[in-house]
């Protein structure tokens, strides 16, 4: 166990320690480059680079859980497939499918959490002074003037 592991402990309820070993992946931004958007809801791009080795070496250590938008059960069908289908079948297309627990678009209890969107939260203020947030920082300093 880790000290990162030992320190996030009490975060976890009891009897759930195997969540402690979960890492939960992003997939569009992360492992899937999606530089169309949306586009046609299709995952069309490839493998960011990186991707394969850090899901070798993390799957080694950790259950790897993707948490994506795509796997919402109110996204529309693509070609008659759920947006959970498409991840899988993108995964075993570029041959991950092996490293990969779960896909969900619902957020796992893990250990971390990697997504390309994500803010680390240290405090507040540091959220203010954190793309894209710190072009609020004005309206911050009024309402602790007032």
């Amino acid at each position: 166990m880790t000290n990162f592991q030992r320190r996030l402990g009490d975060h976890f309820p009891p009897n759930s320690t195997s969540d402690e070993m979960n890492l939960s992946i992003d997939f569009d931004g992360v492992l899937h480059d999606d530089y169309l958007g949306f586009h046609d809801g299709t995952c069309y791009g490839p493998l960011i680079e990186g991707g394969r080795e850090a899901l070798t070496i993390l799957s080694r250590h950790f259950k790897i859980i993707i948490l994506t938008a795509k796997a919402k059960p109110s996204r529309p069908l693509v070609n008659g497939k759920t947006g959970e289908t498409l991840v899988w079948e993108w995964l075993r297309e570029k041959e991950l499918d092996s490293f990969i627990s779960e896909v969900t678009s619902e957020k796992p209890r893990a250990l971390a959490y990697i997504d390309d969107k994500g803010v680390k939260f240290l405090n507040w203020k540091a959220i203010f002074e954190t793309e894209p947030f710190s072009r609020l920082k004005s309206n911050l300093d009024k309402t602790t003037k007032e």
